[in-house]
């Protein structure tokens, strides 16, 4: 596995290994023996999955507050999407900062976010699928989101007109939410 790592530190590109032939491929998506050989010890506990039916939906920017963030591998298995990580770690000299990346069905690749980040996407094209480990649970007490417009993060969605959820639309800025994140407790 290919692991790259991007402009923000701990966000990182994973690329495995596909193995081709006239059947089509096989790779492993995830290994816990290959990560801990890249110093990567999390374990995950939760997988999630998403469709978009249509391209220019943006699905975040979405967390989970302390003191249960998660940690999220995400990759795209039908489609194109851009992926974004937020740096949402108050005392980080890269806070309100964000990288991404193309994830597609053909280029395999995945992003890494750690706790402590923001993650949101768009697609690209309809009919986009999305799938992500996170190696925390589910709480509904803690989901949190920030807005996708807001002027402090000013993403570059590549579009003026999204579709977004009631979720979303309603999610505050940064400045009016109560994001907890830190480097101590979140690297």
């Amino acid at each position: 596995m290919k692991i790259t790592e991007l402009e923000l530190p701990g966000v990182r590109i994973l690329e495995p290994q596909y193995f081709e032939d006239f059947r089509g491929y096989y790779c492993e998506t995830y290994s816990k023996r290959t990560m801990a050989q890249h110093g990567i010890e999390t374990i995950f506990v939760q997988d999630n999955h998403s469709l978009s039916l249509k391209k220019g939906i943006i699905r975040g920017i979405h967390f989970q507050n302390n003191p249960k963030p998660q940690i999220k591998l995400v990759r795209c298995t039908r489609g194109r999407v851009m992926d974004f990580a937020v740096d949402l770690r108050k005392d980080s000299p890269t806070f309100k900062k964000w990288v991404s990346v193309e994830l597609t069905e053909e280029n395999h690749k995945q992003i890494w976010i750690p706790s402590g980040f923001g993650h949101a996407f768009i697609t690209l094209q309809d009919n986009c699928e999305v799938q992500y480990k996170v190696d925390e649970l589910y709480y509904p007490e803690y989901d949190r989101a920030i807005a996708w417009n807001d002027p402090e993060i000013s993403i570059d969605w590549g579009t003026m007109d999204p579709i977004i959820s009631q979720k979303d639309t309603k999610a505050p800025t940064l400045a009016l939410s109560d994001v907890n994140f830190t480097m101590e407790l979140n690297g």
